[in-house]
């Protein structure tokens, strides 16, 4: 793909998903959930949906700054019970899948309760922390 299409694409996207939740993820089928912050907003749903306690599973999500900002440098995706006090037993890895559009393979809820999902988003003014809550039963 040539840089001018490249370019061209990112600029699509990010005025696409610019300071709207509801466009940011649109191209993610089925049950979503979001997650709006100060400078982005993450969109991501399950798979598979819903999600079994001790079985792995995969986050598709999208990443779209709130304004004319830059597209994200790096995501990081993890995963805590808060009122145990623990994390996941595993780390997850995460595979850009093209502009704004990633993948988190290898979570794992080994008990049920109440989750928090945590994804990290560094940008060019710093690091800013999305978190949703999901409760497995």
């Amino acid at each position: 793909m040539s840089t001018a299409r490249v370019t061209a694409s990112m600029g699509a996207f990010l005025l696409l998903c610019a300071g709207t939740a509801a466009a940011c993820g649109e191209a993610l089928p089925g049950t979503t959930r979001t997650i709006e912050g100060k400078g982005y907003v993450v969109v991501f749903k399950t798979m598979p949906d819903p999600i079994a306690v001790g079985e792995h599973f995969a986050l598709d999500f999208a990443v779209c700054p709130r304004t004319k900002g830059e597209a994200p440098r790096s995501v990081r995706v993890d995963a805590s019970m808060p009122e145990h006090r623990h994390g996941m037993n595993y780390r997850p890895v995460v595979t850009a899948r093209s502009a704004g559009a990633y993948r988190a393979d290898g979570l794992m809820f080994h008990m049920p309760g109440r989750w928090d999902v945590v994804f990290d988003i560094a940008g060019s003014g710093g690091t800013e922390r999305l978190t949703g809550t999901m409760r497995i039963e």
